[in-house]
């Protein structure tokens, strides 16, 4: 019997779904994809504010789109979710989850009553108690997982589990792919970029800043003066580098230049920190998605500042295309539905 799962990608502006049956196959099939656009203010910051009106569009997606499965995959990954590294003695996971509560409260800025929390093993060491296992403790602000949940269940589907975003576009992403060292994965949102860095496609180090695409909108609006529309407009035509900008464009000119730069080296900052801190690994270089890096100029300057050779994922050839799925469309969209497909891999429905 062939079983299909839904990964649900909940943007600022759209909501993005891909479907795949036999998730769990080596070579699982894409059945379907689809986007619907959500109205300003109904998500902020990847967490849904208004689950009727989110609801609503998940509905609309799920006819547009046909859509068949009712399980669905959420994603979550934005300034509400923490990823730290902790090392725990070796036990099974089930009694490692169980003790994180009481492990962890120090590490997190909301109380333990408040969070979701997971541990992602890595690797085993011998530490000075004896044997442990080092990994990532992820914790979420509940009311932020729960919230995504709700509107997904407004919709009249089944959440059968919630991932992190940056695990979930690693899965897509390096899926069955052998790389030497240790490769640099960003993604550039609307309002929070994630870097993940991983080894043969295993997340090694994972950050979360608080910065996207919308922020450099917002600061050509207010200090422009200037409706949201014509800063996005102006953003997307000028980028970083305005070859044969006009005297007026300057001030917009200096804003992106500024903002840009810092988002450009808190990623420089955070790929320093994990080649100092394990000088055994080498990086070789940065794949670099979402729709706040398309701005002209970007990757270019990212791989300036970190000496490092940026590129585009490749084509999905993590899995088989279904009959019916326009593989031009699909490529067209560059790398928009990746989220979605990553967590619709991930799921053990």
């Amino acid at each position: 019997m062939t079983t299909s799962v839904v990964g649900i990608d909940i943007g600022s502006a759209a909501v993005r779904a891909v479907e795949v049956s036999d998730a769990g196959k080596a070579k699982p099939t894409l059945v379907r994809f689809h986007e619907v656009a959500l109205p300003d203010g109904a998500v902020n910051r990847g967490e849904v504010v208004e689950p009727n009106t989110v609801a609503a569009a998940i509905k609309q997606l799920w006819s547009a789109g046909g859509f068949k499965s009712k399980n669905v995959v959420l994603g979550m990954g934005n300034h509400r979710v923490l990823a730290r590294d902790l090392a725990v003695p070796k036990a099974s996971m089930k009694h490692i989850r169980e003790a994180l509560p009481f492990q962890v409260q120090d590490m997190l800025p909301v109380p333990v009553a408040d969070a979701l929390l997971d541990f992602y093993p890595i690797s085993e060491s011998e530490g000075e108690t004896g044997p442990q296992i080092n990994g990532l403790l992820i914790a979420a602000v509940k009311d932020a997982v729960l919230s995504n949940v709700l509107a997904a269940e407004l919709a009249g589907l089944t959440p059968v589990e919630v991932d992190l975003i940056p695990f979930a576009l690693s899965r897509a992403i390096h899926r069955g792919e052998n790389t030497d060292g240790a490769v640099v994965q960003i993604d550039v949102g609307a309002g929070t970029t994630s870097v993940v860095i991983t080894i043969a496609g295993v997340p090694q180090f994972v950050r979360l800043i608080p910065t996207g695409g919308d922020d450099l909108t917002q600061a050509l609006t207010v200090r422009l003066a200037i409706p949201v529309e014509e800063a996005e407009a102006m953003k997307k035509a000028l980028g970083l580098s305005p070859a044969g900008a006009l005297p007026e464009h300057h001030a917009a000119v200096t804003i992106i230049r500024e903002v840009t730069t810092e988002l450009l080296n808190s990623l420089r900052n955070t790929v320093n920190y994990f080649t100092n801190t394990r000088d055994h690994l080498t990086v070789t270089r940065i794949v670099l998605t979402g729709g706040g890096a398309q701005l002209d100029g970007f990757a270019e300057a990212l791989g300036e500042m970190t000496r490092l050779p940026v590129v585009a994922p490749e084509s999905i050839g993590s899995v088989t295309l279904g009959r019916g799925v326009d593989a031009a469309a699909l490529t067209q969209t560059r790398g928009a539905f990746l989220v979605a497909l990553g967590l619709a891999l991930g799921s053990k429905a």
